[in-house]
């Protein structure tokens, strides 16, 4: 018996829905790059682009454990020497709190380029409402 390889087309996409309010980023970042990645079917397969869609609502209200919030620090790059920006998370969350749970999942799926494909299938919102009704996703509840 031979091992059959689902192919992209082969497998319906689905919409998730993942309310990071009163959340940890780590384990809202798991579960997000989970789905994104397919990883949570049984048609998984490493070399395709197996996964979900994700939004990811209230990302300003998420936690972040220990003493994180003071002491993590996100680091950028312009691409000159000298040229590294470094953001504590407390300043992060004013600024734009939906590019930490981005980086947060960046992190945690395999990199390349379809890694960067998966990451479109991503959609982070600041605040509870979102534009994807139209496409009836499903709440996720589990963390």
């Amino acid at each position: 018996m031979t091992t059959h390889f689902y192919s992209e087309q082969e497998v319906p996409k689905k919409w998730f829905v993942i309310d990071a309010n009163g959340k940890i980023l780590g384990r809202v970042a798991k579960k997000a790059a989970e789905i994104i990645m397919g990883k949570n079917k049984p048609e998984f397969t490493p070399n395709a682009d197996m996964g979900d869609f994700v939004i990811i609502t209230n990302a300003a209200k998420v936690k972040l454990s220990g003493n994180k919030e003071l002491s993590k620090i996100y680091y950028r790059h312009s691409g000159y020497v000298g040229g590294l920006k470094k953001t504590p998370a407390f300043r992060q969350r004013k600024k734009d709190a939906s590019r930490m749970i981005y980086k947060a999942v960046w992190g945690m799926v395999k990199n390349g380029s379809l890694a960067r494909k998966q990451m479109t299938k991503l959609r982070i919102f600041n605040q509870a409402d979102h534009k994807h009704e139209a496409q009836q996703p499903m709440q996720v509840t589990t963390l």
